[in-house]
């Protein structure tokens, strides 16, 4: 009986392992673009900036809204005792009397110095706005998501580029030891290889951990939980990107026309300058038209409850005329801000006009430096490969030292990251610029 509980709990601790393995086995590979759709769809900051449209679509019905005429209800039922007024009849009475009123009340704005009008236009105005605003987040999860994308496929070709230096170092480190018992080496060229090798084992894990990094901000972006395994996608090898024709000044005519950003900023200054009407409507007079439906009981009239709602029946229809003298200059405070918040979103357009041009700019000039930094660098990379390959070579007949060996793999090494570096650059900003003229993102 133990022996069979025994392999129960043996066959259920391996099914558990194996469960394990192959959940941990179960990678997602992601590509920019899936990335970048489902994080649209998903990122809280972009459903944030979605709600804010649908804040100002309600704000704009309500704006509507407001012209149109109200309409209440209302009933009292009253006790009352000595010397009063009968609520219904309107005579002095000196009984206790039961009363009940019941009636209906309407009431709508005529004209108002076109603040009802202006209002529903400025938020028109904002529900515009508010899609630009919302597309500007959408950007901006993009554009993250393009970096940290990028820095992963950087990090994750670092890994193999360690993870090769590493098995390269090791086998020196047994080649070194067999020299060193040979007697052929000093005991500090054996060190040395050791040292590299240790050296280059670090570099292993700080590139898988810069790796899982980008993949946990690529994970925050897409809101996947931080348990779910994934992974990127390796691009095209064959990209030509040594390439860019056109001028910077074109590039950035293209993104002001595409940006977000721009019809942002043109709208909040047609925003602010409806408000200023608004304001200015404050100083005209207002037109109400009023109208009411009523009717009552009491108890001291001896006729019956209906016969009393038919006699007390009444109807009441009523233009109200308010004109504005003197409101302690709140119209005048409310023109005065308006004017100045018009001035402000001129300034704050003129900003933007500048963070676009900096950031088109910024791009263009880093492209042109990342196309000719790639080309010098894949050359670097190639001649320190060949200049390491005849050091092994050297290493091996005895005619180079270990430390000059080493020296040898730390430049090839530094060759590697640059020429990686710049790829991923030159890839970065080509991306970016084709991004910023309205173009798909494409890896």
């Amino acid at each position: 009986m133990k022996l069979y509980l025994t392999l129960l709990i043996l066959l259920f601790s391996h099914l558990t392992f194996a469960q394990e393995v192959a959940k941990q086995n179960d990678v997602k590979v992601w590509s920019l673009q899936e990335s970048i759709a489902y994080a649209i769809e998903n990122n809280i900051t972009v459903k944030d900036a979605a709600l804010n449209t649908d804040v100002a679509i309600v704000n704009y019905q309500n704006a509507k809204s407001s012209q149109l005429p109200n309409l209440f209800g209302n009933m009292s039922q009253t006790f009352t005792n000595g010397s009063s007024i009968n609520p219904i009849t309107s005579d002095f009475i000196t009984d206790q009397i039961y009363s009940n009123s019941f009636g209906v009340n309407s009431s709508m704005v005529l004209f108002q110095g076109f603040q009802l009008k202006n209002q529903i236009k400025q938020n028109s105005l904002l529900v515009q706005q508010s899609g630009y605003l919302e597309e500007i987040a959408k950007n901006d999860i993009v554009v993250s998501i393009l970096q940290n994308y990028l820095q992963a496929l950087y990090s994750k070709e670092s890994i193999a580029v360690a993870e090769n230096n590493l098995a390269t170092s090791e086998k020196e480190v047994l080649r070194s030891k067999a020299r060193l018992n040979a007697g052929a080496i000093a005991l500090t060229e054996y060190t040395e290889a050791q040292s590299q090798a240790a050296t280059n084992k670090y570099n292993v894990i700080a590139a898988k951990n810069n790796y899982q990094q980008y993949i946990l901000a690529l994970k925050q972006l897409l809101e996947l939980p931080t348990s779910e395994n994934m992974a990127v996608e390796t691009i095209n090898e064959n990209m030509d990107l040594v390439n860019l024709d056109l001028s910077s000044e074109n590039v950035y005519q293209k993104a002001v026309d595409f940006l977000p950003e721009t019809g942002a900023s043109l709208l909040n200054i047609a925003a602010n300058e409806t408000q200023l009407d608004i304001a200015k409507g404050g100083y005209l007079p207002t037109l109400s038209l009023t109208g009411s439906l009523g009717s009552g009981f009491t108890s001291i009239n001896n006729n019956s409850f209906v016969d009393q709602l038919n006699v007390n029946f009444n109807q009441r229809v009523g233009l109200t005329l308010s004109v504005p003298i003197f409101d302690r200059n709140q119209t005048k405070s409310a023109v005065q801000t308006a004017k100045i918040n018009i001035e402000k979103a001129q300034i704050q357009k003129q900003s933007v006009d500048k963070e676009i041009y900096k950031k088109v700019e910024t791009a263009f000039q880093n492209a042109i430096s990342a196309q000719e930094q790639v080309v010098a660098a894949e050359a670097s990379k190639t001649a320190a490969e060949q200049s390491y390959k005849l050091a092994q070579k050297k290493s091996e007949l005895g005619a180079l030292s270990t430390t000059d060996l080493i020296i040898s793999q730390n430049t090839l090494t530094n060759a590697q990251q640059n020429y990686l570096q710049s790829k991923y650059l030159n890839i970065l900003y080509h991306q970016l610029l084709q991004f910023y003229q309205g173009n798909e993102i494409k890896l």
